[in-house]
């Protein structure tokens, strides 16, 4: 039966002989397969049969073999491995890469049986598997097998060739598993969208417990692999297709971490590199949060970027630099252009650059190795540059999925993400990101250029900033050799003015203010002399006023004035 809701990362599942809890009384045995037991919510049911079917390549032995090998190193159920298609001792030797020791198993835990069959041995006879069974049946109780691998079954049915004689061995091999209690998988080929071969196994897929398809696709010239569980008698699971990688190690299933999205939430910020940005955010980022920086090619996206790197490493907090198409030692060479130099902390093991090429792998193994160097250096902050490369790892879908889990396992470990993306248009109406992660950010900034005069000049201007004060203004962003900077919002008659339109606008009322001083000194220093003239004229009025007085008091024989007398 299946869950009325899937729940990809749901805790919970047993382990082989222990009773279940919510979803009742069925036992199961993980496989030790990351992110498989997740969606299966505990592995595979424990004494009962698992078909896995899907298209050459698609991951079918190799996912087979490891449950065999995780069985015995970490459970002690020791296993068989029966292949009706490929030589064994060259399944032993290709599994080799992976590490896992097959030899060293193989001599207490493992068992390995060629059951490839030749069409001369089957037409000369009335063919079954049944002695085959007997021997394995034998083996088993000697080595006290838990699981076992049937690999290739359709090679054996298309031997047969025979509906009837294909359902009987089929139903032979069912009856002597349930008699076992073996936890068995068995692997088959059918290729995606091709009728003939999925409805020649339909019948199988009605006898077993759990039926798994595993899918590998090209898209856009780029290797896709998924998994789907369709069916799972007596559990819930996830029922969606989930992507899934063959790593150095084995296999990986990507699916969504933490699923119910709770995690911790900071009002701490952390500065962006540039003190007036801070300024437009009023006070910077928040800690843990999703950063975005949007823009055409050359606005300067990097240099954000790295500047804000600088200042965590100046915080002395571990920083990751994640670059697709771009070598990191590049990238620290161009930085020092504009007062960045990262080299310092490269050297000091505060910075991490990691440095790929984004059509080496598809957006899921991108993904998982980010993950894996998170987990080795344990960054407080993130920068991804950019992130809209992961559009050409296997089409927007998958960048998409591999986007939005980067963002929320970073989110979920408290690390501050900040992501560059590559938008080709400069239209302030089509500002968006075709990864769709401007939806979840919680900062988007937008950078832009402004031609005007026959100049090309960079700005800035912040799209959004959740659950925080922000400017709305639009500010031209100045590159030097000293570093990064935002000047004022310049308008002149409602128009934004930039670069050398400013420069000249504000030149031109320089030139204007300093003529008006000039006629205002000129002026001032003509009411002066006019003042001193009316002074001087005053002057010589009250002295003759004065001298008239003392010929007047003269002729009248009158006493001094005490004011002339002083």
């Amino acid at each position: 039966m299946r869950a009325p809701h899937s729940d990809p990362a749901a805790q919970g599942g047993e382990s082989a002989g222990s009773a279940g809890t919510s979803e009742g009384p069925i036992h199961k045995c993980r496989t030790g397969i990351a992110g498989f037991d997740e969606i299966t919510r505990g592995g595979l049911p424990s004494g009962r049969t698992t078909l896995i079917f899907g298209a050459p390549g698609a991951g079918k032995t190799v996912f087979a073999l490891e449950c065999l090998v995780n069985g015995a190193r970490e459970g002690r159920e020791p296993g068989i491995f029966v292949a009706f298609e490929e030589n064994t001792r060259q399944i032993v030797a290709n599994a080799a890469t992976f590490g896992w020791d097959l030899p060293g198993l193989e001599r207490e835990q493992l068992f390995f049986l060629d059951a490839r069959l030749s069409s001369t041995v089957i037409q000369g006879g009335d063919f079954d598997i049944q002695g085959m069974l007997a021997g394995l049946a034998a083996k088993a109780k000697a080595m006290n097998a838990k699981r076992i691998v049937f690999d290739g079954i359709d090679v054996l049915l298309t031997i047969l060739d025979d509906p009837g004689k294909e359902r009987r061995e089929i139903y032979r091999l069912q009856d002597w598993l349930h008699e076992l209690g073996l936890t068995a998988i068995i692997t088959a080929k059918a290729f995606e969208g091709d009728r003939l071969s999925t409805e020649r196994y339909a019948f199988m897929q009605f006898m077993v417990d759990t039926v798994v398809a595993f899918h590998h696709r090209m898209i856009d010239r780029v290797s896709l692999r998924g998994v789907r569980v369709l069916k799972y008698r007596g559990s819930g699971f996830a029922e969606n297709e989930f992507p899934m990688i063959i790593t150095a190690s084995g296999v990986q299933v990507s699916v969504f971490e933490p699923t119910a999205l709770e995690y911790d939430v900071s009002d701490e910020r952390v500065p962006s590199g540039v003190a007036r940005l801070d300024t437009m955010l009023d006070g910077g980022y928040y800690r843990g949060s999703g950063v975005l920086i949007s823009g055409a090619p050359g606005t300067a996206k990097t240099t954000l970027a790295g500047s804000f790197t600088a200042a965590a490493c100046e915080r002395g907090e571990r920083a990751l630099y994640v670059s697709f198409d771009e070598a990191s030692s590049q990238i620290v060479r161009n930085l020092r252009s504009v007062g960045l130099d990262l080299q310092p902390h490269v050297d000091a093991g505060l910075l991490e650059m990691m440095s790929v090429r984004t059509e080496a792998r598809s957006a899921e193994e991108h993904f998982m190795a980010v993950r894996a160097r998170i987990r080795e250096c344990a960054p407080r902050s993130l920068v991804i540059d950019p992130i809209s490369a992961l559009n050409k790892t296997g089409g927007v879908i998958a960048a998409v999925h591999g986007s939005l889990r980067l963002l929320d396992y970073a989110r979920a470990n408290g690390i501050t993400v900040l992501c560059t993306s590559l938008v080709a248009s400069e239209n302030a109406l089509a500002e968006t990101t075709e990864t769709q992660i401007s939806t979840i950010a919680d900062t988007w900034i937008h950078l832009s250029y402004l031609v005007r005069a026959g100049e090309r000049n960079r700005t800035l201007t912040i799209v959004k900033s959740r659950g925080m004060a922000h400017s709305n203004q639009v500010r031209e962003l100045v590159l030097s050799s000293h570093g990064l900077t935002l000047t004022d919002v310049y308008t002149a008659g409602g128009e934004v003015l930039v670069g050398t339109a400013r420069w000249e606008h504000e030149a031109m009322l320089a030139e204007t203010e300093a003529r008006r001083m000039a006629e205002l000194d000129l002026r001032r220093s003509e009411l002066e002399r006019e003042l001193d003239a009316l002074r001087a004229e005053q002057a010589r009025w009250d002295g003759r006023r004065s001298s008239d007085r003392r010929d007047l008091r003269r002729l009248r024989h009158a006493d001094p004035d005490p004011a002339d007398v002083a």
